[in-house]
């Protein structure tokens, strides 16, 4: 008798609710992970492969072997069901319309064969027991997070102690042939330089969220300051869960771990609307921006994914991006409305960017996110709010720094002139030892003209007859 523990993404041994309830049936244990098709994006996929490669580690010191499969979970589960002898499956769910189905296939295969429990495992909130007092799922954050915050959430639970993994030898993939890192290029240095994945970097990270949360309020904006936790790459892969981190902001009492726990409650709603409305990744919840005048741009998209379209701050978070996998929220938020609103380039198409480069690109933060800047998500900054590439610069990097550090051919100009260098005179250019149109792009458009074509879009849009909300109102 054994009970198989499908680890997915929850690749921790603290506070696993689905290892948890394997360890109650007082069996051998076999965990498992299945590589499958969601196992995309090659920043997320180096991430995985170290991820993964630590759980072993943790395992192998419990006495047991995380078995690596690749293909379809349920047909590798099923197998693998009767290779030990298992007669309990544990898992935890995911939200993610493709892994719904997963689970349903699962159900319906090993339906009779074995117990099967399912784990609300990677969030504080049941997807299930929120509604508006219509009784339709909220559409916006605040409400939202009204309910899902005072709904009662249990606290952590410890690594269990008992050594009840197999010490069977069933087979295993090869980590480095299902997850292999990047080897011709290996471009991955940068991340290996920022990051730690597994287990053990997400508690050192939980570890550290006192300082990030010191100053957040007054500094969260800044991306030339490090007051961020960091975290997101760990809550997406489930090495620390949302409860753990919930846990050590509510012990501090601060306004900044106020502030930092509403983040979390994002994350929550994000997943949330996933669930809700599962067509989130793909096309947007108001209905009237399918008939939304969209540019083909394909040189402006390369220009803008290499971070070269000639404004600074722009240029400097894609580079991030491409550097370490990671970008700082705020400027996140700047470089996504000038792919949209600038360029007027898909919102999907950033969207497919982000999930190949950052290595938190999980599926319900991105999509949301992209359609909260575009403006045809629910609970969405309105289309005609356009983020200025230059005052945004100017506001939340107002010295440079973080401009000089990703975009390093402007290191020498004057603060003044950082954030628009093609406003600076000849001699400062010179002095700075900087050609516009040589070392560093000119602007590939001109914002205020880019931003009247974008408003002038979106009223052609509202003016072509058709449904004008397909969420409703509410």
């Amino acid at each position: 008798m054994a009970a198989i523990v499908w680890f997915r993404r929850d690749l921790r041994l603290h506070d696993n609710l689905a290892l948890l309830s394997a360890v109650a049936k007082g069996t051998e244990i076999v965990p498992v992970y299945v590589v499958d098709e969601q196992d995309t994006g090659g920043a997320s996929r180096w991430w995985l492969h170290h991820s993964l490669r630590a759980l072993q580690n943790d395992i192998s010191s419990m006495g047991g072997q995380l078995l690596i499969r690749s293909g379809d979970p349920a047909a590798e589960l099923q197998a693998l069901v009767d290779e030990c002898g298992a007669t309990s499956l544990h898992y935890s769910k995911r939200y993610e319309p493709a892994s719904r189905r997963q689970e349903s296939q699962l159900a319906s295969l090993l339906d009779g064969q074995v117990d099967i429990a399912a784990a609300d495992n990677n969030y504080l909130t049941n997807v299930n027991a929120l509604f508006t007092k219509g009784g339709s799922p909220f559409k916006v954050f605040t409400p939202f997070w009204r309910a899902a915050s005072a709904s009662h959430h249990s606290g952590p639970r410890p690594m269990p102690t008992e050594r009840l993994f197999s010490s069977r030898d069933f087979d295993s993939a090869p980590l480095d042939t299902v997850c292999p890192l990047p080897a011709n290029p290996d471009w991955a240095g940068g991340l290996r330089a920022q990051w730690q994945p597994g287990e053990s970097g997400a508690l050192q990270r939980l570890d550290e969220i006192s300082a990030a949360s010191k100053n957040y309020v007054t500094l969260r904006d800044r991306p030339d300051k490090d007051t961020t936790s960091r975290l997101s790459p760990h809550l997406h892969f489930g090495e620390v869960s949302a409860r753990q981190v919930a846990h050590a902001l509510s012990s501090q009492q601060s306004d900044g771990a106020a502030a930092l726990l509403r983040q979390l409650y994002w994350r929550e709603f994000s997943a949330y609307l996933l669930y809700h409305y599962p067509s989130l990744p793909v096309a947007p919840l108001r209905s009237e921006f399918e008939k939304f005048p969209w540019v083909n741009d394909e040189e402006g998209l390369r220009l803008w994914q290499k971070g070269k379209t000639g404004y600074p701050i722009v240029d400097a978070g894609m580079r991030q991006l491409w550097a370490s996998g990671w970008m700082h929220n705020r400027v996140r938020m700047i470089v996504a409305s000038f792919l949209i609103k600038d360029l007027m380039i898909p919102w999907q198409k950033g969207a497919a960017w982000f999930a190949d480069t950052l290595v938190d690109a999980d599926l319900a933060n991105n999509s949301a996110s992209w359609q909260w800047v575009a403006g045809c998500g629910t609970d969405s900054a309105p289309y005609f709010r356009i983020f200025n590439p230059i005052l945004q610069g100017k506001k939340f990097d107002p010295n440079g720094d973080y401009v000089r550090r990703w975009v390093p051919e402007l290191a020498a100009l004057p603060a003044k002139w950082i954030h628009e260098p093609w406003q600076a005179d000849l001699v400062t250019l010179a002095e700075s030892d900087l050609v516009l149109g040589g070392d560093y792009p000119k602007p590939l458009v001109d914002h205020g003209i880019a931003r009247k074509n974008a408003l002038a879009a979106y009223q052609l849009m509202r003016d072509i007859p058709g449904d004008s909300d397909a969420m409703g109102a509410g």
